[in-house]
């Protein structure tokens, strides 16, 4: 599930929400460098530069970190996490303190106690249980826990047309599955090649139609390459008798 990763081939933690919805649309973000905006992405992005600034706010029992960076050598995965809130945990028995567990929480710099990590994904659109978004916010809980050293067992996906959070808890099989498609999007960058357009109804939702074409490049091209498309349909052009 996990190797060792160069540091060329790191990727985002943000592809894996992308690689769940569809693996195609990671390859032409990624190894065709292409994009578009529609209002659900403008949506997202504005909700995202909200959030971006690097900072940090205390508020009672809770500290909350922005833009925090994030990492995991084990994944070969990076970014940046919208925010990462600190909740100071009560006094009591000290989690590992028998066993090999380790310890519940973590310090933070010039205050006392321990405090959870817990991670906080903003999203546009309606509160609703989507399983892309999970993933990549599981990703970040896993990236906290190699960094930190903590357990990180929740997390929230905080929803702007709701304003309400979704809490998410990071059991076995998430992080299973969080794992496997870490696996499965290096496997797809490595290949370099581009999947056939599969057609479904979800693609009507995705900014990247217009130039995917799913209804036409799927009997296109074996490389599944957009720019194979064109330039096999320009070729054809030019062969026709006049």
């Amino acid at each position: 599930m996990a190797g060792t990763y160069e540091e060329d081939e790191f990727l985002p933690v943000s592809l894996l929400q992308h690689l769940c919805f569809c693996e195609r649309r990671v390859a032409l973000i990624f190894l065709e460098g292409l994009w578009e905006e529609n209002v659900f992405t403008v949506e997202g992005r504005i909700l995202h530069e909200r959030t971006d600034e690097p900072c940090t706010q205390a508020r009672g029992d809770i500290r909350i970190a922005r833009g925090l960076l994030l990492r995991s050598d084990r994944l070969g995965l990076s970014g940046k996490a919208d925010v990462v809130e600190f909740h100071r945990l009560k006094d009591g028995p000290r989690q590992g303190a028998a066993d090999s567990t380790p310890p519940a929480g973590v310090t933070l710099p010039g205050v006392a106690g321990r405090w959870q990590p817990f991670p906080v994904e903003y999203k546009r659109g309606w509160m609703r249980p989507q399983e892309g978004y999970e993933v990549q916010l599981c990703a970040q809980a896993l990236c906290l826990e190699e960094m930190l050293g903590a357990p990180v067992p929740q997390g929230a996906l905080f929803y702007g047309k709701s304003c309400h959070r979704l809490q998410v808890t990071f059991d076995g099989h998430l992080r299973h599955a969080t794992e496997e498609a870490a696996t499965r999007l290096h496997d797809l960058i490595r290949s370099r090649r581009t999947p056939a357009a599969p057609y479904g109804r979800k693609c009507e939702k995705c900014s990247l139609m217009p130039l995917c074409l799913p209804k036409i490049t799927r009997g296109g091209p074996a490389s599944g390459r957009v720019a194979d498309y064109l330039e096999q349909g320009l070729a054809e052009v030019q062969e026709a008798p006049p």
